[in-house]
């Protein structure tokens, strides 16, 4: 039986129509999650949330307990997680206030607790990230996506940056020539490790500017936060669908 998990990224700390609200502190191998995992009801449908920055959006992308958050999510039972990300858009296609559905990534990040498979090991263990998110889940997103009436943007890489601070006008012109359509802090480990536990993950990347030098020489924080309350109106529509998708495809 599946059960939903949503991450929440910047801008998205808590959802707004979640009923029957309970949160529960999971103890990890690895530490402290970045926030209690939030259990309660969408749609009559019974799913988990968790604040990727914490509940106050305190921690910053390089300082995320990765390995801890996932495991607390598996821990609970969780199979399927949606990983909603703010991200800054490199292709003209995804502007602002967008929802993007990535299909491949490119790792920039460094010194990131990146794995479970290094302790202890009997074998050296290795996972097969041809292709980085989870397909059926995808196509679950997708098709919830249309009946939402949300465009469906589902072909992009996602590049994944170090963070806190935003990219340089010239370290986009190289994720653009790497072949990047959208620019992040915190796709990865997320998603290497949620496949390594065995759970199905998709991000859906909310695009919250324009990449650095596409649009003048700085980037408004006020203006990202006014796309990101845009985009997450749309994040909220879509999970609305989403919940009820899943609870009825698993039903079948």
């Amino acid at each position: 039986m599946s059960r939903l998990a949503v991450i929440g990224g910047t801008g998205l700390s808590k959802l707004v129509n979640l009923e029957n609200i309970s949160k529960r502190v999971i103890k990890t191998p690895y530490g402290e999650p970045s926030s209690p995992v939030t259990l309660g009801q969408l749609n009559g449908v019974d799913i988990v949330f968790m604040a990727r920055h914490g509940y106050g959006h305190t921690i910053p992308p390089h300082r995320i307990n990765y390995r801890a958050n996932m495991w607390a999510l598996k821990e609970v039972g969780i199979t399927d997680v949606v990983a909603v990300a703010a991200v800054g858009s490199i292709n003209r296609s995804m502007p602002p206030a967008s929802l993007v559905l990535p299909d491949q990534l490119i790792d920039y990040t460094w010194g990131r607790a990146s794995t479970y498979f290094e302790d202890d090991l009997e074998n050296v263990t290795h996972i097969d990230f041809t292709i980085p998110y989870t397909t059926k889940l995808r196509d679950k997103i997708k098709r919830s996506m249309y009946q939402a009436d949300i465009s469906i943007l589902d072909r992009a890489v996602y590049g994944c940056m170090q963070g806190p601070r935003l990219e340089t006008a010239a370290e986009i012109r190289k994720l653009e020539r790497d072949g990047c359509d959208l620019v992040g802090m915190t796709g990865m480990p997320e998603a290497a490790l949620a496949r390594e536990l065995g759970l199905n993950y998709a991000c859906c990347a909310l695009v919250v500017n324009w990449a650095a030098g596409l649009e003048g020489d700085e980037i408004s924080m006020q203006d990202i936060e006014g796309f990101a309350k845009k985009g997450i109106a749309k994040v909220e529509q879509l999970l609305q669908v989403l919940v009820y998708e899943m609870d009825v495809k698993t039903s079948e």
